[in-house]
């Protein structure tokens, strides 16, 4: 199927590029829109929960009483908030707000309210509600207010914090960060793609399909704002895997477009070949990768299904351009491929990792129980695994909302995130003030107060020492869900840290449904691809241990604060549960991506030889060079986004390299030869049913006219040197 799409191809190249240019010009016009279009809101809570039940039961009976933006006031040096001139630049800077984008403002002179003003008087707060219908609408006037809100006369200083504020300062900083990325990274690729490639014009071709596929998820993402609400975030996961896996597609179906030059049937022949063998990788892979992206449509929150809805579109459209329009292009160039080459005669022919597979296979044993132990205890760290949250503490240290949060926390007595209660259903306000006396009474409450009141329906503030997200503030959330209420009423417990417990519940209950739906995917794909049960069950555990590996190094670094000062972030003893969910399914789809590329070397070699040992040999000469070069250029990428300045992009691209980084080596080059070593034939075994379901509907070619004939002592290099 796919040496006949070949061929199609090159009949039709030119026609293909220009419908291709076609659409790249109406993805650069419209689909560069979606930036307009997406949602700035964080979309890390859980709708349907009883935090989120709690946040729309009050806003229906009592009214919307959330604080959107927090405005610090910090009197100038050597007076106090008593001041007469501090007060009026205060209320002065306040005065006047358009109604029609604030809803309500509270301060110490409005309220009498102590907790408005710090311990040693010299910095006060106004706690702003924000007009609009929806967190979007808030943003955007906040957005309108932020100049104004900045400004204070007689020498006050201001900053501005909460969570409108901070999460707006978490999107600036990520859009910025994307641009720095790029421009760190795009230069450095394109240096590597000439020293990985020899020549010029190979080497553009790799970033051609990124470009095709940035742009087309693009694309992709702005349609599906029109249906559905995307967050920002899915912009990063579109930049760094549209970038990334579009340089490894490019280099595996440029370097055996290359190899094949050598063999007959001219350009046609050599493109035909390409297709129905590295086409039928990028293909596998790609619905791999793919199929475990879109595992995260399945959770409930608005960043993780936007970020299954990017990923997926991103890599189908990648997969799309590295399967059309790339050919196409091959198909124009042809030899020309490798013009302006750096080298004038070829590269010698070496087996030096023919030698290393073979020097692995003959202490299998030895290699895989070591290498099993060195990850595991890399692993370790997982058993001490904390959650939390995202907060302003992911900002860099400095960051006006950061600086507020931190101030707040340590010089007010207010406690600024407490376990809410809505009640409704009462007969009168005593019940609601013998809830909060019976809440007073758990351990671990400092306080609990009912701070607002409308017919039968209450808030009760609960206060409580220690952190928010610590876990025995998550078990005061459970005790504080199991007081009873009084009869008739009914009680919904909110704030942050019920939000992250209902969060965790959510994950939960879905995470077995993720890993059901990437296992059975990649299980099957792999068996139609390679015609083994075995080889997919070997490869999911390596995947799985290697990626327990990364999420041990990552608590160690990100929880437990190791190279923080190097790393320039604040460990906050705890993983945001959001991020490690997001780099499970990208990282089990893209380190598949080096695995089936190797396999389908293996198995080409297998099915003209029979000889296992000898085809794994064959399998790492021919992709060794390869897969480390689409390593380096992977984690060149992701190590451009590891120098974000906001932890949890900053974590994501650690991990991300990190995990390509020992899956390119540790796993792909050392564990899996030697695990197929030790199951000799048995790696392509399957049952008989399934054996001849394989032949019938297996993703396979027809054997194709041999590139070039050799001994197995003497690999093609494929022209590509790292």
């Amino acid at each position: 199927m796919l040496e006949s799409w070949g061929r199609l191809l090159h009949r039709r190249r030119r026609p293909v590029l220009v419908l291709s240019a076609l659409a790249l010009v109406v993805a650069a016009l419209w689909g560069t829109g979606v930036f307009g279009a997406l949602t700035s809101a964080g979309g890390f809570d859980t709708p349907g929960s009883e935090s989120d039940r709690a946040t729309a039961l009050a806003e229906r009976h009592l009214g919307r009483n959330q604080v959107d933006v927090i405005a610090l006031y910090t009197a100038p040096d050597g007076t106090t908030i008593d001041d007469p001139k501090v007060r009026a630049a205060v209320t002065g800077a306040l005065a006047g707000l358009p109604r029609d984008k604030v809803a309500g403002v509270a301060t110490f002179w409005s309220t009498g309210s102590p907790a408005f003003v710090s311990g040693d008087r010299t910095a006060t707060y106004a706690a702003i509600r924000l007009a609009g219908a929806d967190d979007q609408a808030r943003s955007d006037h906040y957005a309108d207010l932020r100049d104004r809100l900045e400004r204070a006369d007689g020498g006050v200083r201001v900053a501005l914090g909460g969570q409108v504020a901070t999460q707006t300062a978490v999107n600036d900083r990520v859009g910025s960060d994307i641009a720095r990325a790029e421009m760190l990274s795009l230069p450095i690729l394109l240096v590597l793609l000439v020293l990985i490639f020899r020549g010029l014009i190979a080497a553009a071709l790799p970033l051609v399909v990124g470009g095709v596929a940035i742009l087309g998820s693009f694309t992709a993402l702005h349609l599906l704002t029109l249906v559905t609400d995307v967050s920002v975030f899915a912009i990063n996961i579109t930049t760094f895997l549209g970038l990334g896996l579009a340089i490894d597609y490019g280099l595996f179906i440029v370097s055996r477009f290359r190899e094949e030059l050598d063999g007959p049937g001219g350009t046609s022949g050599a493109l035909a070949r390409t297709m129905a063998t590295a086409g039928r990788t990028v293909l596998v892979s790609g619905v791999t990768v793919a199929v475990s992206l879109a595992g995260l449509v399945l959770f409930p929150q608005m960043f993780l299904r936007s970020m299954g809805f990017g990923g997926v579109a991103t890599v189908l459209v990648c997969m799309l351009g590295a399967l059309t329009v790339l050919p196409a292009l091959l198909a124009v160039l042809g030899p020309r491929v490798n013009a302006l080459s750096l080298r004038r005669r070829p590269a010698p022919v070496t087996d030096r990792w023919a030698r290393a597979a073979r020097a692995v296979m003959r202490r299998p044993v030895a290699v895989l129980v070591g290498l099993t132990a060195v990850l595991l205890i890399m692993a370790a760290p997982l058993l001490r695994l904390t959650w939390g949250e995202v907060d302003a503490r992911v900002l860099p240290d400095g960051t006006q909302a950061r600086v507020v949060a931190e101030r707040l926390e340590t010089g007010f007595t207010t406690t600024t995130a407490p376990i809410t209660v809505v009640l409704t259903g009462l007969r009168g306000p005593q019940e609601a003030t013998a809830f909060a006396r019976s809440a007073a009474d758990l351990d671990g409450v400092t306080e609990a107060n009912v701070v607002r009141s409308r017919g039968g329906a209450a808030e009760v503030a609960v206060g409580y020492d220690g952190d928010t997200y610590a876990p025995a503030t998550r078990a005061l959330v459970d005790d504080v869900r199991a007081l009873p209420t009084p009869p008739g009423a009914h009680a919904a417990v909110g704030g942050s840290t019920a939000m992250l417990t209902d969060t965790l519940t959510g994950i939960g209950e879905r995470l077995p449904w993720l890993a059901l739906t990437i296992g059975l995917a990649t299980f099957v794909l792999l068996f139609l691809a390679f015609g083994s049960v075995v080889l997919p069950l070997k490869a999911m555990t390596m995947t799985a241990l290697s990626l327990a590996a990364t999420f041990g190094v990552l608590v160690l670094i990100f929880q437990e604060g190791w190279g923080a000062g190097v790393l320039g972030f604040t460990a906050t003893g705890a993983l945001a549960p959001a991020m490690p969910i997001l780099m499970l399914a990208m990282l089990f789809g893209l380190t598949m991506d080096y695995e089936v590329f190797l396999l389908s070397r293996v198995r080409e070699r297998y099915d003209a030889t029979g000889d296992n040992a000898a085809s794994v040999a064959s399998g790492i000469q021919h992709t060794g060079r390869i897969i480390t070069g689409a390593a380096v250029l992977f984690i060149v990428v992701m190590g451009a986004f590891a120098t974000s300045g906001i932890t949890f992009i900053k974590m994501t691209g650690i991990g991300m390299v990190l995990a390509i980084a020992l899956d390119a080596t540790i796993v792909r080059l050392l564990l899996v030869p030697a695990a197929m070593r030790l199951m000799g034939r048995f790696n392509w075994w399957a049952p008989g049913p399934l054996a001849r379901l394989y032949r019938r509907y297996g993703i396979k070619e027809e054997p194709a006219a041999p590139a070039q004939t050799g001994t197995e002592s003497t690999f093609s290099t494929d022209r590509v040197s790292v």
